[in-house]
């Protein structure tokens, strides 16, 4: 799979069609006023973006546009994460944890889920 990055908006897109495919231009429009504002022709413009980074397909063989994604979470989210950590922290994760443990951004939920996914990493370097 090639390399592709979304912007922060693309993504807003992206989750939405993740969440329920396929959808109408006047759907997805729809469902980000209230967060974004935007207007058709702004999401227009970022559909057919998503479209040449083959992110999303359109099918235009009905009365109405359906857009589909074709790429999953999955396969975008880890080099995100990877450009977010480079970009903002230097690519250290201690960095980004204790900025957040700091600010007092983690939950007790989130502490703990912290520590059961150091354990299991701990245990696979072992074993």
């Amino acid at each position: 799979m090639k390399h592709i990055t979304l912007s922060e908006g693309e993504w807003k897109i992206m989750k939405l069609l993740w969440s329920s495919a396929p959808r109408t231009i006047g759907q997805i429009v729809e469902s980000l006023q209230e967060d974004t504002g935007w207007s058709r022709t702004t999401i227009f413009v970022m559909l057919k973006r998503l479209i040449a980074k083959e992110a999303v397909y359109m099918d235009d063989s009905g009365r109405l546009q359906q857009y589909y994604p074709m790429i999953k979470r999955k396969d975008v989210a880890p080099e995100e994460t990877d450009s977010f950590l480079s970009r903002v922290y230097d690519g250290s994760i201690g960095m980004m944890v204790s900025a957040l443990a700091g600010r007092k951004a983690l939950s007790q939920e989130d502490i703990e889920e912290l520590r059961q996914i150091l354990d299991e990493a701990e245990k696979g370097k072992r074993g």
